[in-house]
């Protein structure tokens, strides 16, 4: 076990603690979402709100699967999913710029929230460090191609550290026994078949 093993428990006991007062936030936020009558200007505050802290939220159920993985306890619960699926509700979870999803699928096998979750941050990363305004996720059978990176390769591979969401979602990915690299324009996820991810877990 990792000698920092009790720094990372801190760390997810801090992620458990933290998702109650942001719940609350993101409750009310939307609470007031549907009193009437509210101005456009209120309504688009409102929005904001709620599109932030849920974004917060799920910061923080990465952050604490990087806990478990770094404090060798992370079990993930495995199941069967199809590639282009899981790619196509990341897609749904990211909230800047624009995300298309095309190719074909394939079984894989994964801790399905925390693969989705990790895509949609890589596309986020991508989005917000490239600097392009739409990135395209190509899938062909347990590959993810993310094109039109730009830049942000570094950032997406957490070889630069400006990014919490790509750094803990390439741990995430390469604990479930698969892989991330960067191929030219693109960053390349392959997601492990059931064989692969039989070694996943402490």
């Amino acid at each position: 076990m990792p000698s920092d093993s009790s720094f990372a428990r801190l760390v997810s006991l801090a992620c458990h603690d933290l998702r109650t007062p942001l719940a609350t936030v993101h409750g009310f936020a939307r609470t007031l979402d549907r009193i009437e009558p509210l101005s456009e200007q209120t309504l688009r505050y409102i929005e904001m709100i709620a599109s932030a802290s849920a974004e917060m939220a799920e910061l923080l159920d990465l952050l604490g699967v990087v806990a478990r993985i770094e404090s060798g306890r992370y079990d993930p619960p495995l199941m069967e999913v199809d590639s282009l699926e899981l790619a196509r509700t990341a897609a749904e979870h990211v909230t800047v710029g624009d995300v298309d999803v095309e190719g074909d699928g394939s079984p894989v096998m994964v801790d399905r929230e925390g693969a989705e979750r990790s895509v949609a941050a890589f596309a986020t990363c991508a989005l917000r460090h490239g600097g392009a305004e739409r990135v395209t996720v190509h899938v062909d059978g347990t590959e993810l191609r993310l094109a039109h990176i730009l830049e942000a390769g570094p950032v997406l591979l957490g070889d630069e550290l400006r990014d919490l969401g790509a750094a803990g979602a390439r741990r995430l990915v390469e604990a479930l026994g698969g892989s991330v690299a960067v191929d030219g324009d693109s960053l390349v996820v392959e997601l492990p078949t059931s064989a692969a991810a039989t070694g996943a877990g402490p």
